[in-house]
């Protein structure tokens, strides 16, 4: 609880296949998935409870029509049982979101939309936050907003977060633990100063000095 790992590997090295059997979102062909006290075995989803403990946020989010205010809220109503209206504004809030609460989403910079698109995941207040490159494709001001952000949900609220990212310094900026993974293997996991100074694994090696050709 409460860390941060960061997975990084070349484009097909099966990074997002493995945050989406992460987040229960595609079964595994084979073996078996451990989250606390639950297995997952044959490709079976897990129970409810289980898979609303786990939210996950893509490069590119996609929205349903209509405002920040009503994408943000649309889950919480589904799930029903606390004032969503109230959570809504104080979760806009909190990333600086509610001057664009009526604004219809379509409208929005990439950098507000993935922001939304976070708004969106921790409203649940998940114990696991799963991110997919969220920050690939914005300017340097978002990336410190999403990334100050990603740090204060770990700080209060102890969430674990598994962040795919191919930003070496952002990892470094970010991680607890890093793990490198190729041709859908996980290669070499360890801290920060292990995995870019200290690699065991020349794959990892040449990996973080660009010097690999795939």
């Amino acid at each position: 609880r409460g860390s941060i790992t960061v997975l990084m590997g070349p484009n097909g090295a099966g990074k997002s296949t493995l945050l989406k059997l992460m987040g229960f979102l595609e079964p595994p062909t084979a073996g078996k998935m451990i989250f606390g006290d639950t297995e997952v075995l044959d490709g079976k989803l897990p129970p409810l409870d289980v898979r609303r403990s786990v939210t996950m946020v893509f490069q590119t989010p996609i929205f349903f029509r209509g405002s920040v205010e009503q994408n943000v809220a649309y889950g919480l109503k589904l799930r029903g049982g606390m004032d969503v209206k109230a959570r809504v504004q104080e979760m806009l809030e909190a990333l600086n979101l509610s001057r664009l609460a009526r604004v219809r989403v379509g409208l929005l910079s990439a950098g507000e939309a993935q922001r939304v698109a976070m708004a969106r995941a921790l409203i649940f207040e998940p114990k696991v936050l799963l991110l997919d490159e969220p920050t690939a494709n914005l300017d340097p001001q978002n990336v410190a907003l999403v990334e100050d952000l990603i740090t204060k949900v770990v700080s209060e609220h102890q969430t674990t977060i598994v962040l795919v990212t191919q930003n070496v310094f952002q990892a470094k900026r970010l991680a607890d633990k890093v793990a490198f993974m190729l041709d859908g293997e996980l290669i070499e996991v360890g801290p920060p100063e292990s995995i870019f100074d200290l690699a065991e694994d020349h794959r990892t090696r040449a990996f973080v000095r660009g010097e690999m050709i795939y």
